[in-house]
This record gives C-alpha cells, sequence and structure tokens, in this order.
C-alpha cells in the first residue's frame, strides 16, 4: 500500500484511489462540485484543487491517483486562492436566487461560498442568462443557476441507464439539454434533483412550497415496491411535503425509485377518513360505534368457514399479524396475502426470497430474467443490475416479454416450456448456468401469478438444483416480488390453512353464496365485482378500486402514518416510523383489527404497539432481528405438471400507477399519460418556460 504525506501527516492508502479519496480517509475536506462516489470522474468544476510538491500547479484531487511517497498540501496560501478564483467564476453568471430557490438552505453552492468563497466580486458585467428546458412532469429547472458540473447527466447515462440528457456548445455558451421538448422516461429522473449541487434541478411538486428548516425529518421505510428503499419522510404540521431517500448500500444505496419520491401527493387525496355503512344501496357516514356494532350483527352466528380475509400489498406485519390471530379465533382457514394469486408457499423460507440479496447480485456472473421486468417491478434493482454489467463479465438472458432493461439482454423466447427444456439439459443455456461460478434466475410474478405457476416454481426450483445455483456458498434462485406486504405476509403463514380458499377460490365460492362475508385488509387488486354475493369489509386508506364495492368501510392509516414492520423481497426486516397522523376518524390498521375483534367477541389480547411487535416475535422470531438478511432454509416446494405454452409477462403494466396511493396521485397520473401513453406536455408550461422548439 501507498504512503501518502498529507498537511505534514504520512498516511498510508490503498493502491488505485485518488487524492481526493485519500484525503477523505484522513479526515480532510476536500469541497467539490462535479464529483461523486457513485459516478465516473469528470474533474471538470476545479473546486477540489490541491497542491502536490514538485507539480507546477494546483492539481484536480478528484482525478489525480495516488502514488507512493506523494507530499498533498491542502491548506496553503496558492490553494485557498485557488477556491476563491474557481468561486469568483461560478458565480459570475449565477443568478441572485437565494431568497427564493428551493435548494436555499441545503445548496451546496450556497455552503462552499461560506466557508470558500471570497466576500466580494470584481466583475461588473451582465449575467448571463440561459432558457429553462422542459424535462417533464418531475424535475423543473432553473438552468442559469447551472454550473455544469454533468452530474445530471452522468447519473442518467451510468446509473439509470436512459442519456436523454447532454451538453450543447462550448465555453460560455454551454447548456446542459435534453435538447426535444418532451420528459425524461427514466424511473429515477428524481435522483438528479438530489445530485444537483445548486438549485438548477429541482422537484416540480415540491417547488416554492416550504424551506427545508420548516420540515420535521422522520426516517422511514418505503412500500411502493418490495425493495424496502430507505427514505425520510419531511412533513410540516401534519402533511408530507415531500420524500427523500437514505443511504443503506445494501438496499438502495442512495437512490430511490421516482414512484417512491413522488407519489406522496396521493396521501392527501381520495382518503377514507370515517367509517362508511351501507344503507339502502349506498355507503354514509357512521361514527366507530355503529360500525363495529353493525359488523357484530351481521358477524353473529356466523361460522369461520363462512369468513374469509384477504390482505393488500401495502400492509405492515403488525395488521397481518392481527388478521392472523383474529383467523385464528375465528377458526376460519380461508386467509391469503397473495392477492394476485401467485402459487407461493409459505415455507421453505427460500421459496420465497431474493436469496443471492440485492447486493449479491454484484457477485454473480450470469442471470436468467423469467417472467420479470425489473425496470419496472423493482427499479433499484434493475440498476444493480445494471451496475453490475457495467463492470464485465456479467451476461443477462430473458424468458418473457421484451423490454428495455437499460443493459443488454439475451431474450430465448416468451414461453415457459423452455424451462423445461433447459431443467432437463435440452437447451443450450443449461451448459452455460452450469459453467458459470456464480449464476443467479430471478423469477417474477408474471411467472408465478397465473394458474401454472406452481408448475414453473417446481421447474425454477429443478433448474437451480441441477445447475449448481444452490450451493453452501452461493444460493442464485431469487423471487422478485412486487407487493411490500408479501414477504411478511408468508413468514406469518397468511396463506389457506387445511381446507381453506385462496383468492381465487374465495372469489368463486363468494358468488355461489358459500363465502358470507369478505374482509378486505387493503386489497384493491382483486375482482371485487365477484363478491357482491358476501358482506364485504374494506379496511383502508384509500377509496380506490375496492371501497365502492363494499358493505362497510373502516378508514386506516397509509405507511407514512404508523410504526410499522415491513419485510422486503430478500428477507430484510426493516422499521418505518410514524411522519404525520391519520386524518380525520381514521386509525391504525392493527388498532382496527383490535376492535374489531373485541367487537364480535373474538378478542385478540394484545392492546398496544409493543405487545404486538412482541407477538410477532413469538409467531415469527425473524422479525425481531432487524436490517439482517439471514438464508433462507432450502427445501422441497412447487408442484410437478404441466405448464401452459402462453407466453409471459410482467404483471405490471404501468409503471406509475401500481397501487392506491399512486392511483390517487396527480404527479403519477401525469407521468403515465406522458411519459408512457405519449400525451403531449401542458402547452401554457411551455410557454411559461419560453420554448419553441430550440435552445440558445
Amino acid at each position: 500500500m501507498p504512503k501518502v504525506v498529507i498537511n505534514g501527516k504520512e498516511y498510508e492508502v490503498p493502491a488505485g484511489i485518488t487524492v481526493f479519496q485519500a484525503c477523505e480517509l484522513a479526515g480532510i475536506e476536500i469541497p467539490h462540485f462535479c464529483y461523486h462516489p457513485r459516478l465516473n470522474i469528470a474533474g471538470n468544476c476545479r473546486m477540489c484543487l490541491v497542491e502536490i510538491e514538485r507539480s507546477p500547479k494546483p492539481v484536480a484531487s478528484c482525478a489525480m491517483p495516488v502514488a507512493d511517497g506523494m507530499v498533498i498540501r491542502t491548506d496553503t496560501p496558492l490553494v485557498h486562492k485557488a477556491r476563491k478564483g474557481v468561486l469568483e467564476f461560478l458565480l459570475i453568471n449565477h443568478p441572485l436566487d437565494c431568497p427564493i430557490c428551493d435548494q436555499g438552505g441545503e445548496c451546496d453552492l450556497q455552503d462552499l461560498t461560506l466557508f470558500y468563497g471570497p466576500d466580494h466580486s470584481r466583475f461588473r458585467e451582465n449575467k448571463r442568462a440561459v432558457a429553462d428546458k422542459y424535462l417533464g412532469p418531475l424535475i423543473s429547472t432553473h438552468m442559469t443557476r447551472c454550473i455544469h458540473c454533468t452530474r445530471c447527466i452522468r447519473f442518467l447515462e451510468e446509473v439509470a441507464g436512459v442519456p436523454e440528457l447532454g451538453a450543447v456548445e462550448r465555453g460560455e455558451h454551454m447548456e446542459i439539454t435534453n435538447w426535444l421538448e418532451r420528459a425524461l422516461t427514466s424511473e429515477l429522473q428524481g435522483n438528479v434533483i438530489d445530485l444537483c449541487p445548486v438549485g438548477a434541478l429541482n422537484s416540480k411538486p415540491y417547488a416554492y412550497r416550504a424551506r427545508s428548516w420548516e420540515l420535521t425529518k422522520v426516517e422511514s421505510i418505503d412500500v411502493m415496491d418490495a425493495v424496502g428503499s430507505n427514505i425520510r419522510v419531511d412533513v410540516r404540521g401534519n402533511e408530507v411535503m415531500r420524500i427523500l431517500p437514505r443511504l443503506h448500500e445494501d438496499v438502495n444505496e442512495e437512490w430511490i425509485s421516482d414512484r417512491s419520491r413522488f407519489a406522496y401527493d396521493g396521501l392527501k387525496r381520495r382518503r377514507l377518513d370515517v367509517p362508511m355503512l351501507r344503507k339502502a344501496g349506498r355507503l354514509e357516514p357512521v361514527d366507530w360505534r355503529e360500525a363495529l356494532r353493525a359488523l357484530r350483527e351481521r358477524m353473529a352466528g356466523l361460522p369461520g368457514e363462512r369468513i374469509a380475509f384477504i390482505v393488500g400489498d401495502l400492509a405492515c406485519c403488525e395488521s397481518m399479524l392481527l388478521v392472523r390471530e383474529f383467523a385464528l379465533r375465528l377458526e376460519s382457514p380461508h386467509v391469503d396475502c397473495r392477492q394476485d394469486g401467485a402459487k407461493l408457499p409459505a415455507s421453505p423460507r427460500a421459496a420465497y426470497l431474493f436469496n443471492t440479496s440485492i447486493r449479491g447480485i454484484e457477485e454473480a456472473d450470469l442471470c436468467l430474467l423469467i417472467g420479470t421486468n425489473p425496470r419496472w417491478e423493482a427499479p433499484l434493482i434493475n440498476a444493480r443490475l445494471r451496475k453490475r454489467w457495467r463492470r464485465g463479465g456479467f451476461q443477462v438472458a430473458r424468458i418473457g416479454a421484451s423490454f428495455d432493461l437499460t443493459y443488454p439482454v439475451e431474450h430465448l423466447g416468451d414461453s415457459p416450456k423452455l424451462l423445461e427444456r433447459i431443467a432437463k439439459g435440452r437447451h443450450p443455456f443449461t451448459k452455460r448456468l452450469k459453467a458459470a461460478e456464480r449464476p443467479m434466475l430471478i423469477l417474477g410474478m408474471g411467472a408465478l401469478a397465473r394458474p401454472d405457476g406452481a408448475a414453473i416454481l417446481h421447474l425454477a426450483r429443478r433448474i437451480a438444483e441441477s445447475c449448481g445455483l444452490v450451493r453452501e456458498d452461493w444460493n442464485g434462485f431469487n423471487v422478485l416480488h412486487t407487493a411490500a406486504a408479501r414477504v411478511g405476509g408468508l413468514d406469518l403463514g397468511l396463506v389457506p390453512g387445511e381446507g381453506g380458499l385462496d383468492v381465487a377460490g374465495i372469489l368463486a365460492a363468494a358468488e355461489r353464496g358459500e363465502i358470507e362475508l369478505v374482509y378486505l385488509l387493503g386489497a384493491d387488486e382483486i375482482e371485487v365485482e365477484r363478491l357482491k354475493g358476501a358482506f364485504v369489509v374494506y379496511q383502508g386508506s384509500h377509496g380506490d378500486r375496492a371501497a365502492p364495492h363494499a358493505d362497510l368501510i373502516l378508514p386506516g392509516a397509509a405507511y407514512t402514518e404508523k410504526n410499522a414492520t415491513y419485510v422486503n423481497t430478500e428477507g430484510r426486516v426493516q422499521r418505518a416510523r410514524r411522519a404525520a397522523f391519520p386524518p380525520g376518524e381514521a386509525r391504525e390498521d392493527w388498532k382496527i383489527l383490535r376492535a374489531v375483534s373485541e367487537a364480535v367477541g373474538r378478542t385478540v389480547p394484545l392492546d398496544d404497539l409493543w405487545a404486538v411487535q412482541r407477538r410477532l416475535v413469538e409467531v415469527q422470531p425473524m422479525l425481531g432481528r432487524l436490517d439482517v438478511v439471514e438464508p433462507g432454509a432450502w427445501g422441497a416446494f412447487g408442484e410437478a405438471g404441466p405448464v401452459s405454452d402462453a407466453p409471459l409477462s410482467s404483471p405490471i403494466q404501468d409503471f406509475y400507477l401500481t397501487n392506491p396511493i399512486c392511483r390517487a396521485s396527480p404527479t403519477m397520473r401525469r407521468c403515465s399519460l406522458e411519459i408512457l401513453q405519449g400525451a403531449p406536455p401542458p402547452q401554457e408550461e411551455l410557454a411559461l418556460l419560453g420554448a419553441t422548439g430550440t435552445h440558445g
């Protein structure tokens, strides 16, 4: 390891790192704008200049590799003069927007100017103005503020894989632009807002709504997909103002998807905030006493086998535990958390986990995608796959519908019968799987949520076992979930008991009159119309697809309004924290179920959150081990049988409208129309920007 001297002290640093990184390891701050540890080095802001012995001029530390015996100085008059000069040049054309800029209080340029910049300017020339660009419904632009760090360009090209921004012209005439006046199409584009070190790129839904120092910041977990991204929820009063990513190297690094970042405006629309009971064919508001009394009367004398529970995709473990305990006391075997009909068992645990782990993707050398579109189902897992591909030595093949995943994919076909050939060794891809050092497969809900899903699961297990995907030191069998509640529900055993019916069976039995009461816990992705013959209780936060068909509505809390436990697709247990309170008469879901159980005379004796979480650990000990991924036990799963020749496809047809919160969000609806359906951008917005189809 090379030894370097930094500011008079000797340090031993890893070979191959840059001077900037060596100074960071030594605890010395180097100001910078363009450098970012997850992006390629640009070296164009010159803010990180340092003095190196025997160098005739200051050196950009972010682009200079360390060498043994190098003597580095970061605190000399020459360095101070260089920093002041760089900031003076950056501020020549920068507008005096700090009082109105959304980056105020969080701006790198503001902070670095305060500590390293000059106290006055020598320039009296007119400032350059740059036309704002239209980037779509999510990102607002103020391009006169841009300092050309190119972080946004590099992120979209390297991480997102959708190179839709670039630089035109040179010198003083340089501009960052997408050239065409249309929306960016990446599902990760919102991250450029965090990357921008000035106020050039801002959140359009959040623009001019709040200041950072007005907000209460709460660390929580995202539920828009099954990745379990770590987020920070910023609230003012009782309103969620914005959602930002939190750093977690093993899950989401420091990125989140646009659905996670921008769907929060759906939290205050279409909300259920008062219990409602159907009277004379119409839903009418009632108080909690009347709602519980009506449910007690409806359930009186009703045997458990005529009651069913369906759990939705956004439910937390606490509420699912109460469903489990309540169903046991009612002696109802009809409980299912797989509202999409996925043919997944509740054991062994390896049968439904992303066993490689999200970070483990970076160790694989071959991947087979089966019935999944990770770019829409889990954008951050897709970004990991792209990250691994960029390092080289990684190939991806697919059985399923074609889709641009931002990296090369070998398309084997879309028929599940290809799995039979691979399992029997009759397909050329079998040899490649066996020859790979760390092969993996990703099985999506598009393959499992179909009538032959159990047979496909069985074939995938056979491939994993016969081709060396499962070993003592490696498990390459992965299930990619689309629902934040799914792994937690399977961990708690929320599948039909002996003689119980799954979701399809419950719907059919309700049509026949064999099921008289169906309790929906946020279940909106089912054919609710088929429940007309049963008394439907809907407990949830939004008046979405199921609520209009319910006979009794019990208003619940959204994910930002409760302390709750979630388990992501790799089996990592994480806790979300309450950032706001539920509106009106809405209550936390576990409290509602506790009150319902008491009202009908089947009391679940869990009186506070601590007791609920203690019971969670008793039922499933792994739910008490936070932020840990434990290998799942391997065993037999799936059912041998014929598979249909019907092509495999992804269950998500619209990335922006996948759950009740998204469907209530005006921002997500506009993204769906403009980005996916190709609707033209609002002309009034283009007119406001002064856009005419050309720049400059």
